[in-house]
């Protein structure tokens, strides 16, 4: 593989304009097409199998017309103070109301408070139920603006109105602090090589492969039913591993210039060296990122795929485009040890140079294997600990800040109903299969009434066969509490009874039960995702290392860097630690596929600091350097543009943290975190430490397994031998 790469860097450099050239041309063609795209709106949310989408379906099936997976919207009106929502002129005020909305183009129904006694006890609050044909990404902003409207008039009128439910969905926006963490990126790039130029050239190739990323998904979007939170997410990754792949293969090319090699010679070496620890750094991304499609959770899936190919992207440009700008830059790329004009000019010293901070620290490590391991994983099992309390479910309006509309009108209904009013239950009785469906649906509301946690139930509403029928159940708890997910297990198990009496299936849905069984989905697949991502990139790992410990101890690493992520996690989000610092407006369960995310992405991530610290590592033994000693000249070649990538990735995630959606919010921090975790405790200070207490035996493998491995030489051993018989040949030609 080396060689290959070899060979394209080469080719890339001196084809530099055609390479530039193809790449501008499909960032344009890109572009171009995200611009004519149809625009698309959040992604649907389906979760095949779960029984919960099994009630839905039928709900299409047997209440046609109805429109059981379209948007709602609860128009929240309260009295002022002195007042009831009975008085005549409040009442007037909120029919009125009513009526505006049922105008609607897109509304199937609009409930009359008065006639649904959706009022509260004391008389103060009152709601009204818009239901549309169509879903939330699908409505148009017409019917979004109608809705507002009719909220404003009534404000006008001396009512206090606010609006809940997923008909006012708020397109995501990530705010200036991700330009932030774009503009930390280029300081220490510019700290790292001591010129503009270099430095550019990272942020530029990363902003390219993102563009054309994004812009791809942008344009699929409609087609493929991609929401906006993928986009963001193939932004996030995109960003942070296009500009650290790009940044090896710079610091790689500065190297061998320093060592005195032509610059058409240092971009081939540069590619075939770096660039293999690149591709199979990329690949474990891929592998990660794919891998979430186990989960068959459609959302979870495409948002995976997308991010997966914004990665492939940033590895063919690094091993193309890369080259292809350094020939441009020409001499304005400085060799290793030189600085351009805005650092000043670095004189070469008279006396040797001392070691770096790199060389220092893994010599220290060497020299105090056992105290640095204990006190790495010490520290990071602390900061796991909160993760023993973790409490996983989906986002609702509940989550929102209190400065929106959806909050304050799940307030209003929790003040004027109950908590557990904004998670209502729908039971789905299917008795076509029963004797006599009336006995069963009337059997099914006592059970239901006799279990714990019930406020009310409504009663049974069978469609116009008379074969199923819906019920609606209010708890006494809020949706996202444990109180509630026990109902709902509950109500299925008094369902499987009700089953084997009469044959009637009786399945629970509405959004509620859906973050429930999202939740179970999610935990029941990762190990399973874990077994196959790990067993996968492990075997990978065995090719690039050509070792069994090697690789183990990279999985084991990621392991305590994951868990003590997921603690940092549920402390600020769920705890509410630093929760001002962070702009988290409400606490509350962890998002239910944060666990299993963050497991994909924070892998692949790990395994790219592994890779390109490691690879040197592995690079020097192989060429002859003692294990302790190789340690050493890993760090000494690799600690500083490892740190810098890791600081680059950190500010990339950090900046996504000013979004106003909660689910980009928590995964920008807990990338963020992981990075640092596994980066500077993990890959800087536990994985020193164990190769220092393993020696040889940490390069140790079967020789029947060599014999089967492929040689990929990612140590560029084969560059090496190349390198030198074409030095001989040079020097036989001048004899």
């Amino acid at each position: 593989m080396a060689t290959f790469l070899y060979k394209l860097g080469r080719l890339s450099f001196r084809r530099r304009h055609l390479v530039a050239l193809i790449w501008v041309a499909l960032l344009t063609l890109a572009g171009v097409g995200a611009a004519s795209a149809p625009a698309a709106g959040n992604s649907s949310f389906s979760i095949p199998g779960t029984e919960a989408q099994k009630a839905f379906d039928l709900l299409e099936q047997r209440f046609p017309g109805t429109s059981a997976d379209g948007a709602t919207a609860r128009v929240v009106f309260k009295a002022p103070d002195g007042e009831k929502m009975t008085d005549p002129g409040n009442r007037a005020t909120v029919q009125d109301t009513v009526k505006e909305l049922s105008d609607g183009s897109e509304v199937v129904r609009v409930t009359d408070p008065y006639r649904a006694k959706a009022v509260s006890k004391d008389g103060t609050i009152a709601y009204a139920q818009v239901s549309y044909k169509v879903s939330g990404m699908e409505l148009d902003d017409a019917a979004k603006d109608a809705l507002e409207n009719s909220a404003q008039d009534a404000r006008k009128a001396g009512l206090t109105v606010e609006i809940g439910g997923d008909a006012l969905q708020a397109v995501p926006h990530t705010g200036s602090s991700e330009v932030i963490g774009i503009a930390v990126a280029a300081v220490v790039l510019v700290i790292t090589f001591g010129s503009l130029v270099a430095a550019g050239l990272p942020l530029l190739t990363a902003l390219i492969g993102v563009g054309i990323g994004v812009s791809a998904i942008t344009g699929l979007a409609s087609a493929l039913d991609l929401g906006t939170t993928t986009s963001t997410l193939a932004m996030m990754i995109g960003l942070a591993v296009g500009i650290d792949y790009a940044l090896f293969i710079v610091s790689r090319y500065r190297a061998e210039l320093a060592e005195g090699r032509e610059r058409e010679e240092a971009a081939g070496r540069a590619v075939g060296t770096a660039g293999s620890a690149v591709v199979f750094a990329g690949l474990t991304v891929v592998i990660a990122l794919v891998g979430l499609s186990v989960v068959n959770i459609p959302m979870l899936t495409k948002m995976g795929v997308a991010a997966a190919g914004t990665v492939a992207i940033a590895v063919l440009i690094a091993l193309t485009m890369v080259p292809a700008l350094l020939g441009h830059a020409g001499r304005k790329v400085k060799p290793m040890g030189e600085k351009g004009k805005l650092l000043g000019r670095a004189k070469k010293p008279a006396t040797p140079q001392k070691p770096n901070l790199g060389t220092r620290w893994a010599s220290f490590v060497v020299r105090r294997p056992v105290a640095v391991l204990l006190l790495g994983v010490i520290g990071l099992g602390a900061a796991a600990v909160p993760a023993t309390s973790l409490e996983l479910g989906l986002p609702d309006d509940g989550s929102q800040p209190t400065s929106t509309t959806q909050r304050r009108a799940y307030d209003l209904l929790s003040e004027g109903f109950g908590p557990g009013f904004n998670g209502p239950l729908m039971v789905v009785v299917d008795a076509k299969d029963s004797d006599d469906p009336k006995a069963v649906f009337a059997e099914t509301g006592d059970e239901i009434k006799g279990l714990k946690d019930v406020v009310t139930i409504t009663p049974a509403q069978p469609n116009k066969v008379g074969d199923t029928a819906t019920i609606t159940v209010i708890p006494g708890s809020k949706p996202s509490s444990v109180t509630t997910e026990n109902l709902v297990h509950g109500i299925r198990d008094a369902g499987a009874d009700i089953k084997a009496d009469t044959d009637a299936n009786v399945l629970v849905t509405g959004s509620t039960a859906m973050n429930i069984d999202v939740s179970e989905k999610l935990n029941d697949a990762l190990v399973p995702y874990l077994v196959l991502v790990v067993g996968l990139a492990f075997l990978l790992l065995i090719v690039v290392f050509r070792s069994i410990l090697v690789p183990l101890k990279a999985a084991l690493g990621f392991l305590l860097s994951v868990m003590a992520a997921l603690g940092a996690v549920v402390a600020v989000f769920q705890w509410g630690w630093l929760s001002d610092l962070m702009g988290v407006e409400q606490t509350g369960p962890v998002m239910s596929m944060m666990p299993i995310f963050m497991v994909g992405v924070v892998f692949g991530l790990a395994m790219d600091y592994e890779v390109f610290l490691v690879t040197r590592m592995r690079e020097a033994y192989v060429h002859g350097e003692k294990p302790a000693q190789a340690v050493v000249t890993g760090f000494r070649h690799g600690a500083r543009v490892v740190t810098a990538a890791a600081v680059i990735m950190m500010a990339v995630f950090a900046g996504f943290i000013g979004s106003s959606e909660s689910m980009v919010k928590m995964i920008g921090f807990g990338l963020a975190i992981a990075v640092f975790f596994d980066a500077f405790i993990v890959r800087m200070a536990v994985v020193p430490a164990v190769l220092a207490l393993l020696g040889r035996r940490a390069w140790w493998l079967p020789r029947w397994l060599d014999r089967a491995l492929p040689n990929v030489d990612v140590e560029g051993e084969g560059l090496r031998t190349r390198t030198d018989r074409g030095d001989e040949n040079r020097e036989l030609v001048r004899a």
